[in-house]
């Protein structure tokens, strides 16, 4: 384990340990033991010079500014010349070996360090003029706080929301990718709420400092100065075809928004010299997906209630083939994107699928709308209602009787991360909460006492209803964080409800009467979280439901690693397929986890271990992971992994 790597555990282990101590009061570590790996930490950033962005050495506290500032870049921040042609990318590479890398889909940002601190961070902005961000961005993953350089240095790149983070963020509908919530996340005002957003930085690029003969060797010393960098390889025009190939099949599984490649000359004095364009530097190119887009016509939008109330527009097209898959809809997210689109019934458009996994509307070609949207709620008929905030308009319904929210609030108690009921399907739930054997989330537990009337119902024999309530008798015994998640209030996901549980060390009572003050200390709480939760349980019916539905239930707390050891601690894994030997994929990763170990959805260089029964299956994962060389592993072969490490420690 190199410095970096070191210190990246050290800046882990002593966060932990101060968010065990100060908000759970408990000591994970002795003061002895935490002393010697601060002390170790110290020793490590004077040595290097580097201070790692969340490092227990420095203290950086929220900032609020009365607006933006505007800047003007000492380096003109242009933009790229674009093309979909492997033949123009040959041509390119044949007066050079270049480097190729993603071309993100965020916010480009440029950073300046002095003397090895941080000083900026500036938006791109217009290309001559940015916005003032150093509030925001000294809360980023990867933009450390000092480096071991000590000169003058300006470094360009992206700033980013993963995929896997948007879907936790974006359960309102309120944006419509990441891209869009990145920017809106960066440019706030109040930097307090950056914690709710976590940004990636990824560096690509140093702008002044440099001295280096390589682009490649530029990103190195970026990476061994503490940066996040681009993924990146370089490349001559005899093999950029097969290369794209690789990275249009890699691109499936990212988790990395991107919205093509970039190929730059390694050589920087050859690139130097090519100067560049009013609008374009000459030694950079982006290459566009060839986005397979198809013309179809609107059939109608469908709206659906949510659990939470929100009433999620979805276009319904004449299906199309893309990329090789029928697809017939693709959805709107919410009010504001129904008029900047201008869709109307009978319009026609052209869709395609955004990464090539997610279908997108690209543009309407005759904009006859926007349809007026439903003024009642599709399912109950309650008056809707229009939620306005400044980044977008969503729809509701307000009627908490709504039988599609009951319906979808009672699939979310059962579903696997929570209560984990199988044999409930909403058209079960639909029929049982017609006939009036569950109202609510309590009625599923006392489900047995309608057992002659479902027996005799269509598709329900004696044996099947058996199951059911063996199934539910299973989930009486249950997690707390699960149980929490089960509830349905908006915005808790399983891990946030994890990191609440272990804050109130699994005490119900504390968490029941949770103030703001204690919720805000929890990572991922803000202001909007924090008044849901409040909300949810100062409701007297919410309150009563869920003491009710206690006395239902043997609440557990999670086992713990008694000797505190962390026999995977640096290892990251990738789970996918069925599984054999544990429940589900979600046990596993709580095996992962509890042994310190990272369980990560998409398979990169960063992976330690790919978990498939099916080794030598032709699936996309396994095809990345024999390209980066991952081993892959099924899950006897994890228990072993873990008996050695643990036998070995």
């Amino acid at each position: 384990m190199n410095n970096l790597e070191r210190m990246k555990v050290l800046v882990r282990d002593l966060n932990r340990a101060n968010e065990s101590y100060y908000s759970e009061n408990k000591e994970i570590i002795t003061n002895k033991e935490y002393d010697a790996l601060y002390d170790e930490l110290v020793s490590l950033e004077t040595k290097t010079g580097i201070i790692m962005a969340k490092s227990p050495t420095i203290n950086v506290g929220f900032e609020a500014v009365n607006s933006l500032k505007k800047q003007t870049h000492t380096t003109p921040m242009l933009s790229l010349d674009k093309t979909k042609s492997i033949d123009q990318l040959q041509e390119f590479l044949k007066k050079g070996d270049g480097l190729i890398s993603y071309k993100l889909d965020g916010l480009t940002i440029v950073l300046r360090y002095e003397a090895g601190e941080f000083i900026s961070a500036v938006t791109r902005g217009n290309g001559i003029i940015g916005e003032d961000v150093t509030h925001n961005v000294i809360h980023f993953k990867h933009v450390p706080k000092k480096i071991s350089y000590k000169g003058s240095l300006l470094i360009r790149g992206e700033g980013i929301i993963t995929y896997s983070d948007f879907e936790k963020i974006n359960k309102s509908g309120e944006y419509k990718n990441p891209r869009n919530l990145c920017s809106g996340t960066v440019r706030q005002l109040d930097s307090s709420n950056i914690i709710k957003r976590p940004v990636h930085f990824l560096a690509f690029s140093i702008l002044e400092g440099s001295d280096f003969e390589k682009k490649s060797e530029e990103l190195e010393f970026l990476k061994n100065q503490g940066f996040e960098i681009t993924p990146n390889k370089l490349v001559s025009f005899e093999n950029i075809e097969n290369v794209i190939n690789k990275y249009k099949l890699e691109v499936t599984t990212s988790d990395f928004p991107t919205d093509g490649l970039v190929i730059t000359y390694d050589d920087i004095s050859f690139s130097k010299s090519l100067g560049a364009t009013s609008k374009f530097p000459k030694d950079s190119i982006a290459f566009k997906w060839e986005d397979e887009t198809k013309e179809t016509k609107i059939k109608y939008i469908e709206w659906n209630t949510s659990r939470t109330g929100l009433i999620n527009p979805t276009a319904v097209f004449e299906t199309v083939e893309l990329e090789g898959t029928n697809v017939s809809k693709a959805s709107l997210h919410n009010l504001s994107i129904i008029e900047e689109l201008k869709i109307g019934i009978g319009d026609i458009v052209t869709v395609y699928k955004a990464n090539m996994i997610i279908p997108q509307i690209a543009e309407n070609l005759t904009k006859t709308g926007p349809d007026p949207y439903p003024e009642n709620c599709p399912e109950c008929g309650s008056e809707t209602i229009i939620n306005q905030k400044v980044e977008s308009k969503t729809l509701y319904c307000p009627n908490a009787s709504c039988k599609a929210q009951i319906i979808k609030r009672l699939t979310h108690f059962v579903s696997r991360n929570a209560m984990n009921i199988s044999g409930f399907s909403e058209a079960t739930l639909s029929k049982f909460l017609e006939r009036g054997f569950i109202n609510n989330t309590t009625d599923i537990y006392k489900l047995e006492r309608y057992f002659e009337e479902i027996k005799s119902l269509d598709g329900f024999g004696e044996k099947s209803i058996e199951n059911i309530l063996k199934n539910i008798e299973t989930s009486r015994k249950v997690n707390l964080a699960n149980l929490i998640y089960a509830l349905g209030i908006d915005g808790i996901g399983l891990s946030t409800a994890k990191a609440l549980c272990s804050h109130f060390s699994y005490d119900v009572q504390k968490i029941i009467n949770a103030v703001s003050e204690d919720l805000m200390e929890i990572e991922g709480f803000g202001d909007i979280l924090t008044n849901n939760f409040i909300n949810y349980f100062t409701n007297e019916e919410e309150l009563s439901m869920f003491l009710e539905l206690l006395e239902q239930l043997e609440v557990e707390k999670p086992i713990v690693n008694e000797n505190n050891t962390e026999f995977l601690a640096g290892l990251v894994f990738v789970i996918t397929g069925n599984m054999e030997e544990y429940k589900n994929r979600e046990e596993l990763k709580e095996e992962i986890e509890k042994n310190g170990g990272k369980v990560s959805s998409s398979v990169s260089k960063n992976t330690s271990y790919l978990i498939n029964n099916d080794t030598e299956s032709n699936s996309s994962k396994n095809k990345k992971a024999k390209e980066l060389g991952i081993s892959i592993i099924n899950e006897q072969g994890f228990i072993e992994l873990l008996s050695l490490k643990g036998n070995k420690d």
